[in-house]
């Protein structure tokens, strides 16, 4: 184990990842881990690497990230660094995210006492030609983004998220952070005003178009508590796919909790499907947790 990442470590990692990335059709590091990466104090993270850079395993503030590069798996790669992980954290709790419902995350989760907690399911809309109008009601302005909205999309976000594990803690730096990535384009974060209260917002719909990509992506759809029963979820989705649509992309993906079944009627409503497969799992262990 290492606490510290040099270029030959993120250089293994970022190939790995890669390969892993091309093999099942989903990237195995997910934002809040790839932030870390470019953003976090190397002192707050631990790697571990498997045969000749083979696999990793890198651990954030608990959350686990466990690799294999698709050439190097059934050799007990993962086993290995899952005993040297589970050592290092003691009595600490792990987490950890299967990107894709994988048959051998359910394997190995299921021999380290690791339980199935939650579900995120990717849906997507296949076709963007046929989308319903816009209808903004009076009282109400969608535009987008300016640097003064700041901290409106802070406060909605936490109030909206307030019982997410990841979204909700997002503050004014971490704002920054995601909004210096390359994909971010101030005119695809929209945002509903209140005409009654200028600059006060009742919600937001951040999306995402990754640079070269023709798939959109509904980042993220945040209302405030207090504007609830209104629509305003609906609303900006649809905005904000008519945006997408816009830029020219050829399908729109989203991902909501297994459990969020309001939202979940909504984009099924908008033409977004789910298959069954489409599904991340994440995966936690606590210190009682039996290593069969």
């Amino acid at each position: 184990m290492t606490t510290g990442l040099d270029d030959r470590l993120r250089a293994a990692i970022e190939t790995v990842a890669g390969a892993a990335c091309d093999h099942d059709g989903a990237d195995p590091l997910d934002e809040a881990t790839r932030l870390a990466l470019r953003h976090r104090d190397e002192s707050e993270m631990a790697v571990w690497l498997a045969g000749d850079a083979d696999a990793f395993a890198l651990l954030v503030d608990g959350d686990l990230s466990l690799v294999t590069h698709p050439d190097a798996r059934r050799r007990g790669l993962a086993a290995t660094l899952l005993d040297e992980v589970i050592a290092a954290a003691g009595t600490e709790p792990l987490t950890a995210w299967s990107h894709g419902d994988h048959p051998a995350a359910v394997r190995l989760g299921s021999a380290y006492g690791f339980a199935r907690v939650r579900e995120l399911w990717v849906m997507r809309l296949t076709s963007v030609s046929d989308l319903p109008p816009v209808e903004v009601p009076e009282g109400l302005v969608v535009r987008g983004y300016r640097d003064a909205d700041a901290d409106e999309v802070v406060r909605i976000n936490a109030a909206a998220f307030a019982s997410h594990p990841e979204q909700g803690r997002m503050d004014r730096a971490q704002l920054a952070q995601r909004m210096d990535q390359d994909w971010f384009d101030p005119a695809g974060l929209l945002v509903a005003e209140d005409t009654a209260a200028p600059g006060r917002l009742l919600g937001f719909h951040w999306t995402k178009l990754p640079v070269g990509s023709q798939v959109g992506e509904v980042y993220v759809v945040g209302i405030d508590p207090a504007a609830q029963g209104r629509g305003l979820g609906r609303l900006l989705t649809l905005a904000g796919l008519h945006h997408l649509a816009g830029r020219g992309v050829i399908e729109v993906e989203l991902y909501v909790e297994g459990d969020n079944h309001p939202a979940q009627r909504t984009y099924s409503g908008l033409g977004f499907t789910h298959p069954p497969a489409d599904t991340h799992v994440q995966y936690r262990r606590d210190a009682n947790s039996l290593h069969v």
